[in-house]
Parts: C-alpha cells; sequence; structure tokens
C-alpha cells in the first residue's frame, strides 16, 4: 500500500474536468483532470503544502495536527473540490494517517457459536460470514447448496480468489464484470483501513500477478463498500437465482459480516431456492 495516498489523489484528481469545478478548460494539459496546483488553490492551501500531501510527505504548518497527522479541515477540503462521496472521504483519512489506521491485527478464523445459530435459522434465505478480506468463515446449508463451501478448503473460500482464479465464476456470476469491480473496491476500502494487515498485502500481491482482471481494476482505485445490491446467479442445479442481499456487522466482532441473500417471497427464486434446499438435504442423506 507504499504511495497509495498519492495514487488515490491522482486517480481522483483525473476525473474531475476543469469545467466542473469553474476553471477555463482552454490550454494543453499534459494529464486528464485536474492540476495539482488547481487542487490547491480550489482547497485553500499552499501548492507546495498539497504536492506534499500527494506524495505522502508529511506536509507540515498550521493544517497539521498535534498528533502528526492532515487536519480534518484540510482532507474535508481537498475532498469537497475532488467530489469524494462518503465511502471515498472515509478512506482518505485512513491513507492520509498512517499512525491511526488499523495494525492489522489477527483475524478470527471462525465465528460465535451465537452467530452460526443465527445462520442456520435462516432456512429460507442463504447466508454467510466473511472477515475484512472476503474469506467466508461459516454458513448455513442453504448457501452451502447455493455456491458450494463445504466441500472447500479454507483458501478455496477465499471469495476474490473464487472470483478471479476459478474459471466456473465467469458461468455462475451472471453479471461477472460488475461483481469483480464491486469486490475489488471492497477489497481496497478494507486494505486502506487496514494497510498492515500481510496477509491482505499477500492475497492483492497474488490476484495482481495471477489475473489482467485484477490488476486492471485495482489500478483504478475504486473505493466503496459491498454492503447491499442484487447478484444473479446461474446455478447447475436450480437455473437462474436472482439474489437482493443486505449485509450486517457483527458487533462483537467488527471485522466480521454477514451476508444474506433475500429474494422477494413467492418469487421465482424463492421458490427455485426451496426446491434446492429439499435437493441438497435428501442428496446429504443419502
Amino acid at each position: 500500500m507504499d504511495g497509495e495516498l498519492g495514487d488515490f489523489l491522482r486517480s481522483r484528481r483525473a476525473r474531475i474536468r476543469p469545467e466542473d469545478v469553474g476553471l477555463p478548460s482552454h490550454g494543453r494539459r499534459r494529464v486528464p483532470g485536474l492540476r495539482r496546483e488547481e487542487v490547491a488553490q480550489l482547497a485553500g492551501v499552499s501548492v507546495d503544502y498539497y504536492i506534499r500531501l500527494e506524495q505522502g510527505r508529511g506536509p507540515g504548518g498550521p493544517s497539521r495536527t498535534r498528533s502528526g497527522g492532515v487536519s480534518d479541515a484540510v482532507l474535508d477540503a481537498v475532498a469537497r473540490v475532488l467530489r469524494l462521496d462518503e465511502a471515498e472521504r472515509q478512506y482518505l483519512r485512513a491513507v492520509a494517517r498512517p499512525h491511526r489506521r488499523g495494525d492489522g491485527g489477527p483475524v478470527a478464523s471462525g465465528v460465535r457459536p451465537g452467530v452460526q445459530l443465527i445462520l442456520d435459522g435462516m432456512d429460507r434465505n442463504p447466508a454467510y460470514v466473511l472477515d475484512r478480506r472476503m474469506n467466508v468463515l461459516a454458513w448455513n446449508a442453504l448457501a452451502d447448496a447455493v455456491l458450494g463451501f463445504g466441500g472447500t478448503g479454507p483458501e478455496d473460500r477465499s471469495l476474490p480468489r473464487r472470483l478471479f482464479l476459478d474459471p466456473a465464476a465467469r458461468d455462475l456470476y451472471q453479471d461477472w464484470a460488475a461483481v469483480a469491480e464491486q469486490t475489488v473496491a471492497h477489497l481496497r476500502l478494507n486494505a486502506g483501513h487496514h494497510p498492515h494487515d500481510t496477509a491482505m498485502g499477500k492475497l492483492v500481491a497474488e490476484l495482481a500477478r495471477a489475473s489482467g482482471d485484477f490488476r486492471r481494476l485495482w489500478a483504478d482505485h475504486l473505493v466503496k463498500p459491498c454492503d447491499h445490491g442484487v447478484k444473479r446467479l446461474r446455478h447447475p442445479v436450480a437455473g437462474l437465482l436472482v439474489l437482493p442481499y443486505e449485509t450486517l456487522t457483527v458487533p462483537a466482532a467488527p471485522d466480521q459480516t454477514i451476508v444474506v441473500y433475500a429474494p422477494e417471497p413467492d418469487s421465482e427464486t424463492a421458490e427455485r431456492l426451496a426446491l434446492l434446499g429439499s435437493w441438497a438435504t435428501t442428496s446429504r442423506t443419502h
């Protein structure tokens, strides 16, 4: 994650046109978007200050806090100029303040028994638990029937690895490109908040070496939480499943997220899930 602050700011400068912020667009530009001088002017800081910020050289002066980081006022001004959304603002604060970021401590390899009971109680909804690296820690029977977690080892229960390294994922996810973009954006968000997580760094390096699609998406510096949406899966037994999903954070384990697929009641997908659950139960019995 070295140089992440500068890379992130440059990528966001590139997407803002001068005319979008009231500046003249005439004249030849060597790079797309706003110049560093223009961002500094609009944010109300000196050019040297902004350059140091973008280069990660720890700007000094009156806008530096006692703890050694950039002040909220400066980060908010830069975020306003670059038109960052809330997730991007939080990410900017995380990567701009390395002394305040997560220490990359150990990630739990399982969930509390009570969480597993909650999963098992949702017999009509596929549900599973992810850690911050998007490894699947626990699941219920219907999630296993849909995504096949039970017959795999820990390495194969990494959703990013499945998505980018397993060719079958492109057949399973009908909107593979959108799911891939969303996954990378969520992974980068978590990586920004935990820059000292060595396992996260190894995962990113592995995927970057093995997948051109991952390298391209990672270079885009997309930042977005994967907290709700709809996924369309082509299951080999049940057929097409249209699965709206919601996520819940486990209060006692903030790095763990419960993902619940919640199709509309009486929908075709709900009926197919019921049949799939019955089929999976029968298969396990035999």
